[in-house]
């Protein structure tokens, strides 16, 4: 197997290799991949320079308490037995992508943006990995009604010309690839372990080799089976995909967790088969912002079909109203955007905490994550941040303009009627808005005394007050 120099120095930074052991030089996760590969890409840099230069004067400045310079040392001292590894893999068959590859999803990287996965080790065709597809998820354990739907939804989508995405695992998963293969279609099995021994399964062999079936997995190929693993797979599953069904599902477990994060994250529509149990799992999916599935198959997929796809929407024109971009936003981008004009000049915390009044140990975290990410550079003696000279090199990392007075509570209360669709903690709440504790009690608290929303106690939840709509702020 021939790889470039930027994919050898990935796979040594980010997998495990047999023989050389773990310990506290264990391989940079892909979150730990993603701030340490924008610092490079922010300095002019790429991974094979790793290789090739001085390791010492590339990461001068790099401070980071995990990714130590020992670390990285220590990890890309491990080519021979990548040599090893390599051998193995080609002689399998595999082939392997980074994120640098013109075949890498692009759908991954725009929805997941740095979370994405530093590389994919597969077998197949890699065309399956850019095509309209959906994803079909469900239990191992499915009965015999959830396993012949899973089927025909394969099935269906063959007919259609959609590609469809699973775990490859057995259940509905399985159920629903061999649906579409069956027919002739095509499939895209995203394993969380073990691909080295499914590209040799009797089952998926000639699919393989006829082109419609492509297996890929971010974990090493030989790994064993792993909860962990498993649960971080499934969001790879929705973000490669157009649209999402749930076949079988508990109220516990890998699928439903899976449905959850894909609502909570808003990355693609679900739907969910309709089941006799009122008040079972499924409708508690879709009381969460699921979707029923129709019962017409066909010409749900026909509907489907004439939306335009994801990637191949026209840019959208610029509206008339004067009321800012909210939907989507993040309180993290809003703070990027503001900091791309306030730090054209060196800024310290405080004074970014006295332009948008937010308590310290926020505007710590968010310059942090930034300076990790290569969107802000620190300078010291005294700390100060400042946008990059390059910043054009990473702007598709920098959300689009945002009007300037635009505030953080604003952007809170806009998002609030979507949030709070029904009664939620405030560890939810946080979770949904990604901010400090600190931060998120300051701006429920105020929205509380402004009557915007009611403070329920034993437990503290809050919810929208009855009879009142949340207010969304207009700029003009």
């Amino acid at each position: 197997m021939e790889i470039s120099a930027n994919t050898q120095a990935v796979l040594l930074l980010t997998v495990h290799l047999a023989g050389t052991g773990a310990g506290r030089f264990s391989p940079l996760t892909p979150k730990e991949w993603g701030r340490f590969a924008a610092w490079l890409k922010a300095r002019g840099r790429s991974p094979q320079d790793l290789l090739h230069h001085d390791l010492q004067e590339i990461l001068e400045g790099w401070e980071d308490n995990k990714i130590t310079p020992q670390r990285l040392e220590n990890l890309l001292r491990r080519g021979a037995a990548l040599a090893l590894s390599l051998e193995k893999w080609s002689r399998a068959g595999l082939w392997i992508l980074t994120r640098s590859d013109p075949d890498y999803p692009a759908c991954l990287k725009k929805l997941l943006k740095q979370d994405c996965p530093p590389l994919f080790f597969g077998c197949g065709n890699k065309e399956l990995l850019n095509r309209r597809s959906m994803a079909v998820v469900g239990s191992r354990d499915a009965d015999e009604a959830a396993l012949g739907f899973a089927a025909k939804v394969g099935s269906t989508a063959a007919e259609r010309g959609f590609v469809i995405v699973s775990g490859g695992a057995r259940g509905v998963d399985e159920a629903a690839m061999l649906g579409a293969l069956d027919r002739g279609g095509r499939a895209l099995g995203v394993l969380a372990n073990g691909l080295l021994k499914a590209v040799s399964s009797v089952k998926y062999r000639s699919h393989l080799m006829d082109g419609t079936l492509t297996l890929i997995t971010p974990y090493h190929p030989e790994v064993g089976f792993s909860v962990g693993q498993a649960m971080q797979r499934n969001r790879y599953i929705y973000c490669l995909s157009e649209v999402a069904v749930v076949v079988q599902s508990g109220d516990e477990g890998g699928t439903w967790n899976g449905a959850l994060e894909n609502l909570r994250h808003g990355w693609v529509p679900l739907w969910v088969r309709k089941t006799a149990d009122p008040g079972g799992a499924h409708e508690k999916i879709v009381s969460k912002g699921a979707e029923w599935l129709p019962d017409d198959l066909g010409q749900w997929f026909d509907s489907l079909k004439k939306r335009t796809p994801p990637e191949e929407a026209p840019p959208p024109t610029a509206p008339e109203s004067t009321e800012p971009p909210t939907e989507g936003l993040s309180c993290y981008e809003l703070f990027l955007t503001q900091a791309a004009i306030f730090c054209r000049e060196p800024r310290t915390v405080e004074e970014m905490c006295g332009k948008w009044h937010l308590p310290k140990v926020q505007v710590d975290a968010w310059t942090s994550r930034a300076v990790d990410e290569g969107l802000l550079t620190k300078l010291t003696r005294p700390a100060r941040y400042l946008v990059p000279e390059h910043r054009d090199q990473t702007a598709s990392q920098w959300p689009g303009h945002i009007k300037e007075d635009l505030t953080f509570y604003d952007l809170f209360l806009s998002r609030l009627p979507t949030v709070l669709n029904q009664e939620k903690t405030e560890k939810e709440l946080q979770e949904a808005f990604d901010v400090r504790m600190v931060t998120l009690r300051r701006w429920l608290k105020r929205a509380v005394e402004e009557e915007a929303i009611v403070r329920k106690e034993s437990p503290v939840r809050y919810t929208k007050a009855i009879g009142k709509q949340l207010k969304i702020p207009r700029l003009k």
